[in-house]
């Protein structure tokens, strides 16, 4: 397993928190999400053989989310 903490803008309330985390533990190998608005992070836990970076940081702005540089 790894763990990325991936930057996220236009988280403003819980529902955007859960919106975020929902998208990303959908995913096949997504272990665990947890995202926080306050700080604009999600920390991602998952198996990098099943799913990449990348993969996840679409699943953020399929979500309608940007993912921060």
């Amino acid at each position: 397993m790894e763990k990325a903490d991936i930057k996220v803008s236009g988280m403003t309330c819980g529902g955007c928190e859960r919106s975020v985390q929902n998208a990303l533990t959908s995913r096949n190998g997504v272990t665990a999400a947890k995202a926080d608005r306050n700080a604009g992070i999600v920390s991602v836990e998952f198996d990098p053989a099943v799913i990449q970076r990348e993969a996840l940081e679409r699943a953020i702005t399929e979500a309608g989310f940007q993912v921060a540089a």
